[in-house]
């Protein structure tokens, strides 16, 4: 998501290297940028949205004085890419500025809680409310160091962070801390840097200190302490040598930025979890009193509007209709009117097909509701309502981390809607909601046990001329996106379809060894899923099962299996069941010499019909 970047030197200005720094988080993705430094007892800022090369092309991001400073590049969750919300952010009095990297879940309490005490705030963020709240510890006790006061601080927020703190009282040092969200220090003899990322400093020293959960540090030209959070320990972390060339080291280590995007969607699916309650309940509300809804997108997006039409049908009990937008006009352009709801998905929040059909049914008066990835988007300024689903930028052409986001936030919907509506008991709302705060920790559980299975898989099927992916009920999502993302990243023509359609026709393509993947989690079309596969056996198919662990029957039947941990429920099975063929089209794709980042003919945002 964002990248920050701070750095404590023994010689020379800090506001170039900074600049330099944030040039190398540029991959990340951002849209506003900024920048903080301490000179002689001052603190000097400048920041703006849009790219580096622009802002510094207005402002001259080198021309703040001082040799301690802090940057950041923003990607916007809280609060549109403005001039305002971009980060540093300070106090009421201007002496202290903070980056941050995450999502603050509490903020609105804390903001309340602060401006009832006479603070200011300048922004729309959610970071806003830390440096706030360091003011707040500092005037209570005018005697606490910043490091105490940052620690105090920290032990209010409920969220995800990285921060990296500094303030004319103690001139000297930056404080940094971290949860859920990177943060390394870089070290060499003449400075201290703290990052997101390694490459932010790799070419300025190839030392490195990873700082964990629950840590916090303070540098100085001294070089670091670190202290443990909850009680203020010390802890003692040698530096490790880091011998990545650049391009691998933004990468993290990863060959490509798919597999990284496919690793991170644990985390993402945890930020989606921190989801603001009232733009929740206002959508919920929205798609509550409508006379019809339709779920507008296109692609990846259209596949979890599929699985989300499910959702809201099982848990609500509320009928909607997923439509491909580019076939939106001609299907339901002139029935729409003012008592239709639109729910348009679009990572990009730019896509052409996408636009067009929320714009078809603005003419007609019908209600649009956005999800998407990026603030500022059209999509968020056109929607009566939108939320951004938090994911971060996605590198990798095709769609992992946002499409297993885009799917947390629309089971959040269905769940919301259907407690509006009382359709569901308490009981299993609650179990629903247990389940759906564990799933960051089950897909992180399907990685680590299942990729280098998935890897030989990909090994043994490569040379496969046709696939086939079924499933049944929201089953039949999942088959679909794992068919685009085969289809997309290794060239396999690919066929997808409800399982129980698979004998209309499809089943005439199958002969001894073509392989068909099976998702098969333990729900109610489970007992007609193991006749469709054995339909295909009798025909010599050779079945790939993606099956809940220790389901010794469909294992049994199948000649390669993955397995995820028992008890999802069904309405959520999509967000677990799909990473493994996200990974099965990666490895596919690796071991046929392509590169997954960059699939041929393919963009990232569609933005033409």
């Amino acid at each position: 998501m964002c990248g920050i970047f701070g750095c404590v030197l023994k010689y020379g200005n800090a506001a170039p290297v900074i600049h330099a720094a944030l040039k190398r988080l540029e991959y990340r993705g951002y849209d506003s940028v900024g920048e903080a430094t301490l000179h002689e007892g001052r603190l000097y800022m400048k920041k703006d949205q849009g790219k580096i090369d622009e802002v510094h092309k207005i402002h001259d991001l080198d021309d703040l004085p001082g040799s301690i400073g802090v940057g950041h590049t923003r990607w916007a969750t809280h609060g549109a890419p403005l001039q305002i919300n971009a980060h540093p952010h300070t106090d009421c009095n201007g002496q202290i500025a903070v980056v941050h990297n995450g999502i603050i879940e509490n903020f609105s309490e804390l903001k309340r809680e602060l401006e009832e005490r006479g603070h200011v705030f300048k922004s729309k963020t959610d970071t806003e409310v830390i440096v706030h709240l360091i003011e707040d510890k500092i005037k209570a006790n005018p005697s606490v160091s910043l490091a105490d006061a940052v620690l105090e601080t920290l032990k209010r927020i409920d969220g995800s962070y990285a921060i990296a703190v500094i303030s004319t009282r103690e001139p000297n040092k930056i404080i940094c801390a971290r949860n859920e969200s990177p943060l390394v220090l870089g070290i060499n003899e003449n400075a201290v840097y703290c990052a997101s990322d390694i490459p932010a400093f790799l070419p300025l020293t190839n030392r490195a200190v990873i700082i964990e959960d629950g840590e916090l540090v303070t540098l100085s030209s001294d070089g670091f302490e670190i202290r443990k959070i909850v009680d203020s320990t010390l802890v003692t972390r040698a530096t490790k040598l880091i011998d990545w060339m650049p391009e691998m080291a933004v990468k993290r280590g990863y060959p490509h930025f798919m597999l990284k995007e496919i690793h991170e969607e644990p985390s993402c699916l945890r930020n989606t979890l921190r989801m603001q309650e009232h733009y929740l309940e206002l959508m919920s509300s929205f798609l509550d009193r409508a006379r019809e809804v339709f779920l507008v997108a296109c692609g990846t997006s259209y596949h979890a509007c599929l699985a989300a039409s499910y959702m809201f049908s099982k848990l609500a009990f509320l009928a909607t209709y997923p439509v491909v937008a580019s076939e939106f006009v001609e299907q339901h352009g002139k029935s729409v009117n003012i008592d239709s709801t639109i729910l348009a998905v679009s990572q990009s929040g730019e896509t052409a097909d996408t636009l067009a059909a929320v714009e078809c049914a603005r003419r007609r008066a019908a209600t649009v509701l956005g999800l998407t990835n990026v603030m500022g988007s059209t999509l968020t300024r056109v929607s009566r309502v939108y939320i951004c689903q938090q994911s971060g930028p996605e590198i990798g052409v095709a769609a992992t981390k946002t499409f297993t986001s885009q799917l947390s936030v629309l089971s959040q919907l269905a769940l919301r809607l259907a407690k509006k509506r009382g359709k569901i008991s308490q009981d299993e709302m609650d179990f629903l909601e247990e389940r759906l705060e564990k799933l960051p920790e089950t897909v992180e559980v399907i990685i680590q046990k299942q990729e280098g299975k998935i890897k030989q898989i990909a090994k043994k099927y490569k040379d496969a001329k046709t696939f086939f992916f079924l499933g049944r009920g929201i089953s039949t999502a999942t088959a679909l996106e794992g068919r685009l993302k085969l289809m997309e990243i290794a060239y396999v023509p690919a066929i997808a379809f409800p399982a129980g359609e698979s004998k209309h026709g499809p089943i005439s393509l199958v002969e001894p060894g073509f392989p068909v993947v099976f998702i098969c989690p333990k729900d109610e079309t489970r007992k007609t899923l193991v006749g469709n596969i054995m339909e295909m056996k009798a025909r010599g198919a050779s079945i790939i099962a993606v099956v809940e662990e220790g389901d010794e029957e469909i294992e049994k039947l199948a000649e390669d299996y993955v397995e995820v941990p028992k008890g999802i429920p069904e309405v959520l099975s999509p967000i677990a069941f799909v990473t493994p063929l996200q990974l099965l089209a990666y490895y596919m794709a690796v071991e046929k010499g392509y590169t997954p980042d960059t699939p041929r003919n393919l963009a990232k945002s569609v933005t033409v019909k």
